[in-house]
């Protein structure tokens, strides 16, 4: 995970900076590991045996998800997120899922519309990465319209 959270382009829409050593991508390990599953739960995802992202809840119902740039475009973010909906709705009984994005991550909110999520609202000024202040778009999924979807 250290390759690709190291990475400016992989973190620019993430509520950090990139990770500056190995050590703050432990922690931020160790923390999705220690999720309560009851809270939460996030997917580690490979492809042909290499990690390639992220992908779950750390506290439901919000979704959240990082992939390597390289595979950006291929289709494996809208894979995972479906496995992962599907799995909180159908397991979990999750009534809805909820994700904040920045709007600048156009290729994220085009990717959450694709699996159903409408916007509920927008907020300036939500996140404090660095030294920048981030806005955030906020969407809605209903396990409901999901299921019919």
């Amino acid at each position: 995970m250290h390759a690709i959270m190291k990475q400016p382009r992989a973190m620019a829409f993430w509520s950090t900076p990139p990770h500056r050593n190995p050590a703050e991508t432990r922690e931020f390990l160790a923390k999705m590991i220690a999720i309560a599953p009851v809270e939460g739960e996030d997917f580690i995802i490979e492809h042909d045996g290499r990690l390639i992202g992220k992908a779950g809840f750390y506290r439901f119902p919000e979704i959240g998800y990082i992939f390597d740039p390289e595979v950006w475009g291929q289709g494996f973010a809208r894979e995972a997120l479906a496995a992962v909906l599907d799995r909180a709705f159908a397991i979990h009984r999750l009534p809805r899922a909820l994700a904040d994005v920045d709007p600048r991550n156009t290729a994220s909110i085009r990717l959450l519309e694709r699996l159903g999520f409408r916007e509920t609202h927008r907020q300036a000024r939500t996140w404090l990465v660095g030294d920048v202040w981030c806005d955030s778009v906020y969407f809605e999924l209903v396990a409901e319209d999901y299921r019919t979807a």
